[in-house]
């Protein structure tokens, strides 16, 4: 079955700044198939209108909707897209590189990434924390995950996570990159930093950036 053909139309329910969201789009550019944005302003709650809601009930974007089957969760979403359009692969064919880069994704998709989402930070503030304070707290728990990310990969990878090809690390790596600057994190791996310069040199990745969605602000 052509990935490019059975998974048409699609429509990325999401928001331009969500890291979440920013994955699918680099996921859905690899592999080169088109899709339709609807967005929904996360401070302004619009994730959590009823409309949202009865795509995902956790009220978390992104969602992707393909005819009467709707995604959720970044990560399930990439994988569904990798097995329904396998070329070019996000995932090794061999199974230790495969669980390699799934974990490699998941620490940042899962362990460093939540902790520093919206309704987390709105939870500190409301214990009494200021927002310098919340900052600088989410700064250091994305500077030290990224250092142990860092150590994550094989010592020879090449140009990106694990090889010459981008993989699904890669799709999580770059908007964690984002995050940590933006939180004023202290980002230890020169090898990070020029992963994502070269990340960033592909259109496919250049394309989903926030910068450049239609709902930007």
């Amino acid at each position: 079955m052509s990935g490019a053909t059975a998974l048409t139309p699609m429509v990325l329910h999401g928001f331009f700044r969500s890291s979440a969201s920013w994955r699918v789009r680099i996921a859905l550019n690899i592999k080169r198939l088109d899709y339709q944005q609807e967005t929904y302003h996360l401070r302004s709650g619009e994730q959590r209108s009823d409309g949202f809601l009865a795509l995902n009930p956790q009220g978390l974007v992104p969602a992707l909707e393909i005819g009467d089957t709707v995604f959720t969760q970044s990560l399930a979403i990439c994988e569904y897209l990798d097995e329904m359009a396998p070329e070019p692969p996000l995932l090794s064919s061999d199974p230790v590189k495969r669980a390699r880069i799934r974990a490699f994704s998941q620490a940042i998709a899962c362990d460093i990434h939540p902790v520093q989402n919206l309704k987390i930070l709105a939870r500190l503030g409301a214990c009494g924390l200021d927002q310098s304070a919340v900052s600088e707290w989410a700064g250091e728990i994305i500077g030290e995950g990224l250092t142990a990310c860092a150590a994550l990969l094989p010592i020879h990878s090449g140009r990106f996570c694990f090889g010459d090809q981008p993989t699904l690390a890669d799709i999580c790596l770059i908007p964690q990159m984002a995050n940590a600057r933006r939180f004023g994190a202290v980002l230890t791996s020169p090898r990070l930093v020029q992963i994502e310069e070269n990340c960033l040199a592909l259109p496919a990745f250049e394309r989903a950036l926030p910068v450049n969605q239609p709902d930007a602000e």
